[in-house]
Order: C-alpha cells, then structure tokens, then sequence
C-alpha cells in the first residue's frame, strides 16, 4: 500500500494507493514523480476552482428536463442570451474555410444566422424538435439563394444522411433526464459522445467546434477525449456577462471555446 499527503494552508490532499500493481514505472523514482506530479496539478485545479467560483452567479431553478423531442420550448429554454459570444466566436471557427459546414441544433436560429453571415459553400441543419423545425421553415425563407439543407431527426438516428464537411458545429442538448445523466453529469463534456461522428464526417484538416463547459482551460480528461479523434486543437476563453438568475447549468464568467482540427 502507498500513501501520499499534500498539506497546504487551506488544504489537505490524501491519497492511498490500495493495488501494489498501480502505477509501477520500472523506477521508484519513476513513480514518485508521476503521483507527486499528479497531486501537485489536482491542487492546483483546487486553487484555481477556489479563485474562479468567487465570480460565480447564484443562477435560478432549471426546469426540470423531460423529453424535449416534441416540447414546445420557449427561447430561453432553448439558449438564453448570455450564450451569443460563444456562438459568435464558435461560428467564427467553423466558418474558417467557408466550405461546407454541418450545424447540429438549430435552436433559436442566432447561430445559423451568424454561420450565414460568415459566407460557407453549404449549411446542414439537423434539429430534432418539431417546433423548432417549424421555426426552421420560417427562418430558411431569409435565405432563399444559399445552399441550406435540413435533416429532420436525432443525430444519431440521420447519421446515414451525413456527407463529409470542412466544418461541425455542436450545440446540442440533452432530450431527458437520463442522457443528462449520462452524457453531462457522468461525462467530461456533453459533446463527447458526438466526437467519433465528428471525425468520421470531417474532410481531413476539418474544423470541429462545440459547447465546451469549461470556465478557463481544459482539464487532462477532456484534452485525452478530443485527442483520441482530432490530431491538434487550439483554445481561446470567451468572456461572459452571466444573468443573476440563469437557468442554465453555467455559472461562471468565462468559457473556453475550441477549435478541433482532424
């Protein structure tokens, strides 16, 4: 059995480790260096986490998520506003090639608008919720010239009408409590369940960029998950002006926005 303690002022880091076998680099000093290694960057994380949460917003009750396959939504439901600088800086890098770019989640239409103004050669919206779609309908007539293409459905379900593209877009949600589950709370990103179909629909030196949920840079996990489908990425944070009362599951002031390049 190993056992390491890290003390600092405000606090104590304890770690046992139980299995022999765990870890076992041909050198003791080998290991040393990997668990002081790893205890010295989990302190960190806790010291940046102490700094960036006195910025948190206290944020309002969410809705309780059910299926949102056939809901009628309202628009905060379906984004609220403290989102468009995200948007903004996410249609700015799939749009980078000004190819063909696939969106997934049509949502309230701010960031089709914005991948539109940006100039691409094709814009593929997939949008499950009937509503929405609806809404879809309405706003395609804005762009009756452009090469717009709707795929009515899940992703996961439409996967056999996905062509390969310069360019993805990500802004999903989960449709009920159970992917919420699995898919945001028991997962690094909500978008990792959708990066091997990134990259498999992707030409090779394709842009992929998503709704990150991470406040100022990338944890170990999540850069592992992105590097086991993408050959490089870059990182930038996008500032937030955060509403007191949000409903969304996001409370800091700051998200990294990403650009994944295949």
């Amino acid at each position: 059995m190993t056992r390491r303690l890290k003390r600092l002022r405000d606090f104590e880091i304890s770690l046992r480790i139980k299995n022999d076998n765990f870890i076992t680099p041909p050198r003791t000093a080998q290991r040393n260096w990997v668990l002081n290694k790893a205890l010295s960057e989990f302190a960190s994380d806790l010291n940046d986490l102490d700094r960036s949460t006195k910025h948190f917003v206290p944020g309002g009750e969410a809705d309780r998520i059910s299926d949102r396959t056939h809901q009628v939504l309202t628009d905060d439901q379906i984004m609220e506003d403290w989102q468009i600088p995200v948007m903004e800086a996410m249609a700015d890098i799939v749009t980078e090639t000004h190819g063909d770019v696939l969106e997934v989640g049509f949502g309230r239409g701010i960031s089709a608008d914005l991948i539109q103004a940006r100039g691409v050669r094709s814009h593929t919206i997939v949008e499950c919720n009937d509503s929405i779609v609806d809404a879809y309908q309405t706003w395609r007539q804005q762009y009756p010239d452009q090469d717009i293409r709707l795929i009515h459905g899940k992703w996961q379900d439409t996967l056999d009408q996905f062509l390969q593209y310069d360019g993805i877009f990500f802004h999903a949600y989960p449709l009920n409590e159970a992917e919420y589950l699995e898919q945001v709370v028991n997962s690094t990103t909500f978008a990792e369940h959708f990066f091997a179909t990134a990259a498999n629909h992707l030409h090779d030196g394709g842009i992929f960029t998503y709704l990150t949920h991470e406040i100022d840079s990338f944890s170990r996990t999540h850069q592992r998950a992105v590097l086991q489908y993408f050959k490089e990425f870059t990182l930038s944070v996008v500032d937030l002006k955060m509403p007191t009362d949000v409903k969304d599951a996001w409370w800091a002031n700051s998200m990294v926005v990403i650009k994944a390049i295949k």
